[in-house]
């Protein structure tokens, strides 16, 4: 009976990437909550929804007090002033330590490029969503009868790629990590694919044809 393992550490590298897209989803105001789409939420009403974050919300400076921005600065890269605006909030993110910084508040609709943006997103939460019950549901069982190749090395570099898009606000840093996530879940999804393709048997026929259709849902950005 094959192991099990590497599959069940790459699952796991994907589930944190997933937490983490949608905790910025709800903190942005863009997920499935009521509340217009358009316009993020009030962080007071965010902060009792999300039950992924692991770490506690930091607070924001007073009038008339300064914030240590010294380590914020660093820990930011340089970035102090932006992440000390009264419009803009750091808090803890999903397991592994990401920080998000808030969607800018009070900056009325979403422009086309933010509805893209936003369903460029949601394109990759959802497929990262299917892949992991794909994964958990028929590639599992299939691990412990017969053996085939996971690239572990993906997820890993998926995950920490979700992590480093949750550092940012928009622009082109949010747009280039965003596009990097999309490419490494197919790839992700491409090899799994080959290595089902070479499998004797046909029990990898509705693996494959799940896989395939994540593919799909997946067009270039």
């Amino acid at each position: 009976m094959a192991s099990p393992a590497p599959l069940v550490a790459s699952i796991s590298h994907q589930m944190v990437a997933l937490q983490t897209l949608q905790l910025l989803q709800q903190e942005w105001g863009w997920g499935d909550g009521p509340g217009d789409p358009g316009i993020p939420r009030d962080p007071d009403h965010v902060s009792a929804a999300p039950a992924r974050r692991t770490g506690p919300r930091r607070a924001r400076p007073g009038p008339g007090r300064e914030e240590g921005g010294g380590r914020r600065g660093a820990r930011n890269g340089g970035s102090g002033a932006r992440a000390s605006s009264p419009e803009v909030e750091v808090v803890r993110g999903a397991e592994g330590g990401a920080e998000l910084l808030l969607f800018p508040r009070g900056r009325g609709p979403c422009t086309l490029a933010q509805m893209a943006m936003r369903s460029a997103l949601a394109r990759v939460v959802d497929s990262t969503s299917e892949l992991v019950s794909v994964e958990q549901t028929l590639l599992g069982p299939l691990q412990e009868e017969r053996s085939f190749p996971i690239h572990l090395k993906d997820s890993v570099e998926f995950r920490n790629i979700c992590s480093h898009l949750a550092l940012q606000i928009q622009g082109q840093q949010f747009d280039r990590d965003l596009n990097a996530a999309h490419q490494c879940l197919k790839t992700i999804v491409k090899k799994l694919i080959q290595s089902l393709a070479n499998l004797p048997s046909d029990a990898h026929v509705v693996a494959c044809a799940s896989l395939r259709q994540i593919l799909q849902n997946l067009p270039d950005i």
